[in-house]
């Protein structure tokens, strides 16, 4: 099959993803200027791709950097970004100082994205920008999202979402637009690693983000490290336990100078909303116009 073959068999397959970054398009063209809450994640940076192409200089990135960013993260977001060609500023965020996040509650996301929509507006407001944006998408109403709660009732936009796209039209147009992040893996900031209802403290964070940056020297990833008090529960893609097991033995003993003292790996494997299953709820969130 010839390369103008399969990129005509690529548009096709992307359907009616085509008009919904038509619509994207339009959404962003509502104002001269934004400020997007920008992580460096699949999400966030292609509605930065597609607000440089509308908006150009009247794009603002923010990331919020605190304990919680994985340093390999948050250099990720500062690469794209510069390969974007689009102001990007690098901000504190003490998340661990935000009323209620240390403790841990099922509802800390909510806590969070509070403080963090706070922080977004003021940095805006300063830049003279009414309107701030984030990379929520529908595919994050299907799962328990207390945080998209918080930022609707902070104001902020999810322009992805208005437009209609899901992840897979996500993935499947920053594909045939060429973007390097395209496969980019789903993340989560390392609050996740530890259960709700225990204490997070900068040890327990610093501890799950060496434990993965070990896992994906080794050729693992995507994988999760919650921190169980003295324990590592890994999880791992389905695909790769096998790999794992096979690497047992420097695993264990990796984690273990990082400060575990049990080491186990998940036979069930890593899948999205894992530490939400001890809720033992269903997501609450509507998505914009559901019924």
């Amino acid at each position: 099959m010839d390369v103008k073959a399969a990129g005509e068999m690529t548009r096709h397959d992307l359907g009616e993803g085509i008009d919904k970054l038509d619509r994207l398009k339009d959404i962003l063209r509502a104002d001269y200027r934004i400020l997007i809450a920008f992580s460096g994640g699949l999400d966030s940076s292609f509605l930065a791709a597609v607000a440089a192409g509308v908006l150009g200089e009247g794009v603002l990135l923010v990331t919020l950097d605190s304990a919680a960013i994985p340093r390999s993260e948050l250099l990720e977001a500062v690469e794209i970004a510069r390969s974007l060609g689009l102001r990007h500023r690098v901000v504190p965020f003490e998340i661990l100082e935000a009323e209620g996040v240390a403790d841990n509650p099922p509802h800390r996301c909510a806590l969070c994205k509070r403080a963090a929509s706070r922080l977004l507006k003021r940095i805006a407001a300063e830049a003279g920008i009414t309107r701030v944006a984030d990379g929520v998408n529908l595919s994050d109403y299907g799962e328990y999202r207390p945080g998209i709660g918080a930022s609707d009732e902070e104001g902020l936009i999810h322009p992805l979402a208005e437009a209609g796209m899901t992840k897979s039209d996500i993935r499947l147009l920053a594909k045939e637009m060429g973007l390097p992040f395209s496969d980019k893996p789903a993340t989560a900031c390392l609050a996740t690693r530890v259960p709700y209802g225990e204490a997070i403290t900068p040890e327990k964070l610093r501890m799950a983000e060496e434990a993965e940056d070990l896992i994906r020297g080794l050729g693992i990833s995507g994988a999760r490290v919650r921190v169980h008090g003295p324990m590592a529960r890994i999880e791992v893609p389905s695909a790769d336990l096998e790999r794992a097991l096979s690497r047992r033995i420097e695993i264990a003993g990796g984690l273990k100078k990082i400060g575990f003292s049990y080491v186990a790996l998940d036979l069930e494997g890593y899948r999205p909303g894992r530490m939400d299953e001890a809720l033992g709820r269903a997501p609450s969130l509507r998505s914009p116009g559901s019924a």
